[in-house]
């Protein structure tokens, strides 16, 4: 329940604070004192859009700010799917700027308006004359339904069924586009594939044979220049061993005179080694190299199959070549296999559909058992409102199986005898429809753990006996619920449990709403000045007593 509402420096609001009971809480004033104004603010804690007007001083933040009770409301899976902090004690707060940005917290976390929404809707149930167009929604009808009739399990069974039937549904749909499109393209992958497979390519073939076809185009050259290489270090008369040799003898003739020399002939000596070394490998490489044309040939044409696929594929190397070679196999297996996987996810979501199906008929036939008994509450609720002609019709229309189940719900409704009863967009006027909401919201009350419940003046068009019935109901819905009623009958305003009056304050230079808690003395002039106007007489006093103390 709400256990206060700070709101600073918003519209005629300077600043302004309430901490209203878990019961039956009234709100009283003269019209254009703020009362409204407090909803809109209430508004903003909902999650609706600020707006830069609301700012009363532009040289300030408007902060508005509650702290609710939420402990019997379940909301730990809502904060943890968020990521917020729950605690027992919620404290939600909105700061609007004069530029109209604004920011909202939960428990001190920032968060956004479609999370401060879906908190808002389980703390609070704002109903407003306008608020009562939401009962001629199909879908806040079948809510009403469902209540009624403790759906809750029955609508958590079949959401479980529906969404499996969706998921297989999708999968089915995926696997027949997949397949659909393979069908147009399979002799082509196919033919990709085994074009590669024919190529039978292998990693690392392109260096090798670029490396080759280079010795074989320069043959020629290359066995020239080892030729020479083999010259100079080993076949001409001077060459580099014969050198190095002659070397080497001369320092062996003098290696004994200092440490100095013999180290220098042992790297001669050593050169000698890798000398003879290179010799042997030039040797080994001068008869490898061969002219031979028809190898030549046969790497050119490689290469230029190579070349070919590449860029058929646009890659750049065998080795992605290699990867398109995979995936194609992959493909065309898998178009091989695709029709069984069909025929399974087929068989798949067959199934689940009928599963939906049995939950969506358990559903359906919850709901249908209801609507007698809701047409029969509403309609004496309505002749206690002083509506005893007004009849409440559901019409129920089977439909294709959607997230709320197979119901279309369409709630019918007459005001007066003689008239048949039609759909609500166009059977009742403000007063009628502001009465059957609050008929229906009654019925709620005692089904559901209900939020805190706001009427905005639901008593437009009764009086007498009738506002009196509906005290008495609001009463009794406050036992259960904490209900705030702005209000401008005596006959509510009596049966509350606190009363608050809002009214103007033109002390300083502009004007700004406030609200205060009366006391028993104060209650008594105000429900006496609602009966009677301004400077209540004795016999409106004594009338407002007469309320307040009826049973």
């Amino acid at each position: 329940m709400l256990k206060s509402l700070s709101i600073e420096n918003y519209a005629l609001i300077k600043q302004l604070q309430i901490r209203p009971v878990g019961s039956l809480n009234i709100i009283t004033g003269e019209t254009g004192a703020g009362k409204s104004i407090m909803l809109g603010a209430l508004g903003l804690l909902l999650g609706k859009r600020a707006e830069s007007s609301v700012v009363f001083d532009e040289r300030k933040k408007c902060i508005i700010e509650a702290i609710f009770d939420i402990k019997a409301y379940a909301l730990q899976d809502l904060f943890e799917a968020h990521d917020l902090d729950y605690d027992e004690e919620c404290i939600v707060r909105r700061e609007v700027n004069a530029n109209g940005k604004s920011r909202a917290f939960i428990n001190d976390s920032p968060t956004t308006l479609e999370v401060l929404k879906a908190l808002g809707v389980r703390l609070m149930d704002v109903h407003s004359q306008h608020e009562t167009l939401a009962l001629g929604n199909s879908t806040y009808q079948l809510q009403v339904i469902d209540i009624v009739a403790n759906n809750e399990p029955l609508k958590q069974a079949y959401k479980q069924a529906y969404n499996l039937y969706k998921e297989k549904q999708k999968i089915h749909r995926e696997l027949v586009e997949e397949g659909n499109q393979m069908s147009k393209e399979a002799d082509y992958y196919q033919f990709l594939f085994e074009e590669l497979d024919k190529a039978a390519l292998s990693p690392n073939e392109q260096d090798e044979l670029e490396q080759e076809l280079s010795r074989l185009e320069h043959a020629e050259e290359i066995k020239t220049k080892l030729n020479e290489a083999l010259m100079l270090t080993d076949q001409s008369e001077f060459n580099a061993l014969s050198l190095i040799q002659e070397l080497k003898g001369s320092l062996s003739s003098i290696s004994a005179y200092d440490k100095a020399y013999e180290q220098l002939r042992e790297r001669i000596e050593s050169l000698q080694i890798e000398l003879k070394d290179i010799v042997s490998e030039l040797e080994n490489e001068e008869a490898r190299v061969e002219v031979d044309p028809q190898r030549m040939q046969e790497c050119q044409e490689r290469l230029s199959l190579i070349y070919k696929l590449q860029q058929k594929h646009q890659v750049g190397s065998i080795e992605e070549l290699l990867d398109i070679y995979e995936e194609l196999g992959q493909k065309v297996m898998r178009l091989g296999n695709l029709d069984e996987a069909i025929e399974e996810a087929a068989k798949a979501e067959s199934r689940a559909l009928a599963a939906a199906q049995q939950q969506a008929k358990a559903l359906s036939d919850s709901r249908k058992a209801v609507f007698v008994q809701l047409e029969q509450s509403v309609k004496e609720l309505l002749s206690d409102l002083g509506m005893p002609s007004a009849t409440l019709q559901v019409k129920h229309e089977e439909i294709a199986l959607s997230p709320s189940g197979s119901d279309l719900i369409d709630i019918l409704f007459s005001a007066n005898k003689g008239i048949s009863p039609s759909p609500l967009k166009q059977a009742a006027s403000g007063g009628e429809f502001s009465r059957l909401m609050f008929a229906i919201k009654y019925i709620l009350a005692d089904k559901t753990a209900l939020p805190t419940i706001v009427f905005d003046e639901i008593d437009t068009g009764i009086s007498g006996e009738i506002a009196i019935k509906m005290a008495q109901m609001m009463e009794r819905m406050a036992q259960n619920h904490q209900v705030i009623t702005i209000t401008h009958l005596p006959q509510i305003a009596a049966k509350g449990a606190a009363h608050y009056f809002v009214y103007k304050d033109e002390s300083e230079t502009t004007t700004n709403s406030q609200i205060k808690l009366l006391n028993e003395a104060d209650r008594l002039k105000e429900i006496a000045e609602m009966i009677g106007g301004k400077g209540a007489s004795a016999k409106a006093l004594d009338s407002a007593r007469e309320l307040m103390n009826m049973g």
